[in-house]
């Protein structure tokens, strides 16, 4: 009898969840949130989700006081998400500036705190523990509005201490008129000494310094209409007085055809991405890996945000990708996250990365309004 009392029993505990060791999510998920269980990480890492409830989140930045800051393009607002007893969970939404048009890139620097909405960038003085914008300055005016790319990006250099600003094109295949489009500007941070850095970039949305080279590397979408496999998007090096090819040329000096090769020496003078990519993937946010809380085969690495194709016939991207680099050379790409896109169908699009301060990986995701966070080991 008492063989079977405890047989009987044995089977009632396989039946509950989590009463044995194959039972409940896998190792690599966190059953937090809706669909988590549909995302893909390597073995060891865990995703959560750290904020919801946004109105199309884009870009991050980390007060110096350590609270995680992100523009809510859809509201037109920057918000902070703090997490005070550091548990991956964001405590509160807390508006800090509203009212802006189209809020994309955000630094700090200086005691400020800077914000690129479509047509400037302004800044708030920002002493830590703040919850509410002061008055703002603008830093740089008159950035061209309307067209087809309408984020600004902006970051500032490591040595040189100036502000970088990123103004795609107005169209997807033209010669611009406005020379602010479809370049990357610099300046003072107090916006003055504004000149043009690069050109020829159609909609470089992520800017990244190398910290080995203080390089600037940027992501470039390439131009729709050529096909499912044309043209390639790109990551570039971004160097001053350099030209990446928009609208003449694409990938490796290939003309465009919309210009019937009219333009030999703009094509010839191109400069040749760093890292060509599956054309459609739309690359947005990209970030080298400076944390230590990932395993030593990740540090340095550069990961990047697949937004996701829209105008594809088998759809692609909709994933983090990571990039080995050393010593100026760039390994194969090896997907990092997958699971947004299912069945051809999408439930979410990262757009940009962050590192925290303990090592642990930061993404928005604009369609799910939502920011997950990446740890790695228990």
């Amino acid at each position: 009898m008492r063989r079977l009392i405890l047989f009987l029993v044995t089977i009632l505990l396989m039946a509950v969840p989590g009463c044995t060791g194959k039972s409940g999510p896998p190792a690599s998920q966190d059953s937090g949130f809706k669909n988590s269980n549909l995302l893909k990480l390597p073995p060891g890492f865990r995703i959560g989700l750290f904020a919801s409830s946004l109105d199309g989140p884009r870009m991050m930045a980390l007060s110096p006081d350590g609270r995680l800051f992100v523009t809510e393009m859809g509201a037109g607002r920057v918000t902070i998400l703090p997490d005070a007893n550091g548990d991956h969970h964001a405590d509160s939404h807390i508006v800090y500036a509203s009212g802006l048009n189209n809020p994309h890139g955000i630094a700090f620097h200086g005691g400020y705190l800077y914000v690129a909405d479509e047509g400037r960038v302004i800044r708030y003085p920002y002493r830590s523990g703040d919850n509410k914008a002061p008055k703002s300055q603008v830093v740089v005016p008159n950035l061209p509005t309307g067209g087809e790319h309408i984020t600004r990006t902006i970051t500032f250099g490591p040595a040189d201490g100036k502000l970088y600003v990123s103004v795609g094109s107005s169209c997807n295949a033209c010669i611009k008129k406005d020379p602010l489009r479809a370049s990357i500007i610099r300046c003072n941070a107090d916006g003055s000494g504004r000149e043009t850095f690069a050109t020829g970039l159609r909609n470089s949305v992520g800017l990244a310094w190398n910290p080995r080279t203080s390089e600037l590397w940027a992501t470039d979408n390439g131009r729709d209409y050529l096909g499912d496999d044309l043209p390639p998007d790109e990551v570039n090096v971004i160097r001053q007085d350099g030209f990446y090819g928009w609208p003449y040329a694409y990938g490796n000096r290939i003309p465009d055809p919309a210009f019937d090769n009219k333009y030999p020496q703009k094509v010839a003078d191109s400069i040749l991405p760093k890292i060509a990519i599956q054309a459609h993937s739309a690359p947005l946010g990209l970030i080298f890996y400076t944390g230590s809380m990932f395993p030593a085969e990740y540090r340095g690495n550069l990961f990047i945000a697949y937004h996701g194709s829209w105008n594809r016939t088998i759809p692609t991207g909709y994933k983090v990708v990571r990039f080995a680099v050393q010593d100026g050379e760039v390994g194969g790409q090896q997907d990092f996250i997958t699971g947004w896109l299912q069945n051809g169908g999408s439930w979410g699009r990262p757009v940009s990365l962050l590192v925290g301060k303990s090592g642990e990986l930061y993404i928005t995701d604009d369609k799910g309004g939502q920011v997950y966070v990446v740890t790695y080991g228990s």
